[in-house]
């Protein structure tokens, strides 16, 4: 069996165990708003989020720093836009 597939096999099998042991519903209150959901839907959700944040930030932080260095090597070369 290749490598990749039994590795995401380990992974949906710990995920099914996950799932099953955090069926619990609980309920989540913000301001006015008040949510029932799953504690595995939940903490799948703070997690995506989280990472979503992450992944932008760095885009941003990425795109800034290409910016800065094309304009540096626009001023060495003498290169007017």
């Amino acid at each position: 069996m290749n490598f990749k597939i039994g590795l995401v096999a380990v992974f949906a099998v710990i995920a099914l165990i996950f799932l099953a042991q955090n069926i619990d519903v609980v309920t989540m209150k913000f301001l006015l708003w008040e949510l029932s959901m799953s504690r595995a839907v939940l903490l799948f959700f703070s997690l995506f989020t989280g990472f979503m944040i992450g992944w932008f930030l760095n885009s941003y932080l990425s795109y800034r720093k290409d910016k800065q260095e094309i304009k540096k090597l626009n001023e060495k070369f003498n290169i007017k836009r």
